[in-house]
């Protein structure tokens, strides 16, 4: 007996697969396992980190429910928490993130204790980039 399972990747549903892995690989830096870096066809795709490890997988959905986070009856069920080292770089990536397609849900980025903002990617799923 081995002990425990081990988490592979967070798998994020969506409609189209290919755009939400395209926005999070350009967010993220990360580059697609080989093979899946031309249209497969087969509705999942998997985003590796720089050490060739598994970062994040997409799953294609016919149909996908909005989430309403922080007001609605849609909850957030899942979400990616990431992490920048200050403030300015904070701000950064704000900037970015609203380059690539994604939207500003919550903004906590005033906070002195832990400077935070909450987006919504393409697809609707929420992350958080924090100062740590």
């Amino acid at each position: 007996m081995s002990g425990y399972p081990t988490i592979l990747q967070p798998v994020l549903d969506a409609e189209d697969v290919r755009g939400l892995a395209e926005f999070y690989r350009q967010m993220f830096g990360l580059h697609y396992r080989p093979g899946d870096e031309v249209e497969n066809g087969e509705g999942w795709l998997v985003l590796l980190r720089p050490d060739g490890s598994r970062a994040l997988a997409f799953q294609e959905v016919d149909e996908l429910p909005t989430v309403t986070w922080p007001d609605g009856p849609v909850r957030q069920q899942l979400h990616l928490d990431t992490t920048v080292p200050s403030a300015a770089e904070l701000d950064v990536q704000h900037e970015r993130a609203l380059g690539l397609g994604a939207k500003l849900l919550y903004d906590r980025s005033d906070d002195t204790e832990e400077p935070l903002r909450v987006y919504a990617d393409p697809a609707g799923h929420p992350f958080c980039i924090f100062v740590a």
